[in-house]
């Protein structure tokens, strides 16, 4: 049998951040040779991200943290070798990438690092082209970055990681921002690179219907950040699938509704848990449930609810007509027209680009809207004082620290209730009963800086419901959670509507959408593509596929009736 010397050699790891009380990950042992695609998984606040920091030095070169163990790449020491000099050995792609970007252009981006490894100019060209063309980013290298969507930022990334040939590539929640064709972009270019059998990739991620195909191992850490499971990926979510789901691991969406199927005497008890889709169609075998028609069965909807629909629907809480937005000299909204009704969980979703997030931040007043456009219960965005219109719509944006501006996070927490001039003693009250309901009691008093992504995530939702707007508005709230807190964000947005609050969000997650909202709008290159019930929208043949999207893994698995009972369950 052949011998490697390992890639990656992580020998008795602890890191115990400034301020923490214990380490996290604590005392972790792995080695990774090259071919290998190794996920990493575990609750948020395991210590998933800290670990990626350290594999190539930045803990604890730039960010301070007491760290003890050893670390090496390549048989370099990361604690003593220079960052610059690993980054030969390790490409890193962030969880946020904006905190990576630095340059003028998509392509002065990407050839950034290649410069500094003083490269010749035509090898650095012919690499960077190469890596902005497997991420569908060559038409746009004289871009500024800051014109492309989040999504497309997190392709540059990923591009400024390719085009670096480390031997290997650490990616933390590579495609959490991703449409589905950038998904499918990402790994086939990282498909191509762990081919060749040379290299080896360390992957962080929450979509693991994606990484199904893809990784070849995982590693398991649990809330003390120790490692518990190591070993094939077939192997530790079947093997130990009850116990992932009890530590609040994500798992692949087949998995789960393979369980769910088990449990309700629709597959065999002893037949193994599906991992993909096609393995969940397999497993069903094509068979019939009562007079519910085979797998590809569809119905057609009647109709698609839009702005002026004489439907009956709770009268519209948010209303636009005309909306056009333009950033800068380019026009990213065109003549948006819509009605949504109070008290609905509406999704806005569509491929990176569409306008999702410019529509949200409009509805919100983040970015004005220009005047007439909008009306938030009762108000235009683009007249009102920030008290007035923070009093009825909260906003939660994709990046939680671009909100962030207390020293603590009880501050945080507390800001906005200030600003309303309520008393100590009920600041107080709400205070803690927020750090309660998202886990954070024990981080009162930390930086909000020095959370988890997970953590950060949670503080800007609690943030945004402190003050009990009539509306909350939430970019992509679900990113960087945990599947344990993202299903009690998600019980939490169901209580806040059934008392009255009108839910908007901002999803690539299609499955929460099916699972959870009532509404559905889909925009495709900056208008509305459809909107309407979500029960009809996913009715609809080919509607989703022709604005650039794909139905979820369940959806493109399972008959109608069997999707209908899943739903059910998650809600």
């Amino acid at each position: 049998m052949r011998s490697f010397t390992p890639l990656l050699r992580v020998r008795d790891l602890s890191l115990t951040h400034a301020g923490a009380v214990s380490p996290s990950p604590s005392n972790v042992s792995c080695e990774v040779q090259p071919g290998e695609v190794v996920l990493v998984l575990g609750p948020s606040g395991s210590g998933k991200s800290t670990l990626t920091l350290a594999l190539n030095g930045l803990i604890p070169q730039s960010i301070p943290a007491d760290l003890s163990g050893l670390v090496e790449v390549n048989g370099r020491g990361t604690i003593t070798t220079p960052v610059a000099e690993l980054s030969a050995d390790v490409a890193m792609v962030f969880q946020d990438p904006d905190a990576q970007l630095v340059t003028g252009t998509v392509l002065d981006e990407v050839a950034f690092a290649l410069e500094n490894l003083l490269l010749p100019v035509d090898e650095v060209l012919s690499r960077s082209e190469l890596a902005l063309r497997r991420v569908s980013l060559w038409d746009r290298r004289n871009w500024n970055p800051d014109r492309l969507s989040g999504g497309g930022r997190q392709r540059l990334a990923i591009a400024c990681a390719l085009a670096m040939g480390s031997p290997l590539i650490v990616l933390d929640e590579p495609t959490a921002n991703l449409d589905s064709q950038g998904i499918d972009d990402v790994y086939e270019a990282l498909g191509d690179l762990i081919a060749t059998g040379d290299r080896a990739i360390i992957l962080v991620e929450h979509n693991l219907d994606a990484a199904m195909r893809f990784a070849t191992r995982t590693i398991v850490l649990d809330q003390q950040g120790a490692l518990v499971f190591d070993g094939p990926v077939d192997e530790i979510l079947r093997g130990h699938t009850e116990v992932l789901i009890e530590m609040g691991v994500w798992l692949p969406a087949a998995t789960l509704a393979g369980r769910m199927l088990r449990a309700r005497g629709i597959l065999p008890e002893d037949a193994p848990l599906p991992l993909t889709a096609e393995e969940l169609a397999g497993a069903l075998g094509g068979r019939r449930s009562d007079h519910h028609g085979p797998l590809s069965e569809r119905s057609e909807t009647n109709r698609i609810s839009q702005a002026g629909d004489e439907s009956k629907s709770p009268p519209p809480i948010v209303h636009t007509r005309g909306l056009t937005v333009k950033r800068g000299r380019t026009e990213v909204l065109h003549d948006i027209n819509l009605d949504i009704p109070a008290g609905s969980l509406t999704a806005i979703v569509g491929a990176n680009g569409a306008g999702k997030t410019t529509l949200i931040q409009a509805l919100a007043g983040v970015v004005p809207p220009p005047k007439n456009q909008v009306t938030v219960d009762g108000i235009d965005p683009a007249r009102a004082a920030p008290r007035d219109l923070t009093a009825r719509i909260g906003f939660v944006f994709q990046n939680p620290e671009h909100q962030f501006i207390a020293h603590t996070v009880f501050d945080e927490l507390a800001h906005g209730l200030r600003r309303q001039r309520v008393s100590d003693a009920e600041i107080s009250e709400r205070v803690d009963e927020m750090l309660n309901r998202f886990g954070l009691e024990h981080k009162a008093d930390v930086h909000p800086f020095l959370l988890s992504g997970g953590e950060k995530r949670r503080l800007s939702v609690g943030t945004a419901l402190i003050t009990r707007p009539g509306v909350l508005a939430l970019d992509e709230p679900t990113f960087g959670q945990d599947r344990a807190r993202a299903d009690e964000l998600l019980r939490l947005l169901a209580d806040l509507r059934d008392d009255g609050t009108t839910i908007i969000i901002v999803t690539h997650d299609l499955q929460l959408v099916a699972d959870h909202s009532t509404h559905t709008i889909v925009l495709a290159e900056g208008r509305v593509h459809a909107a309407g019930h979500t029960a009809e929208l996913f009715q609809t043949e080919g509607l989703f596929e022709s604005a650039g999207l794909q139905l979820p893994v369940l959806h493109r698995a399972l008959p109608p009736n069997l999707r209908g009972l899943l739903t059910e369950a998650a809600r």
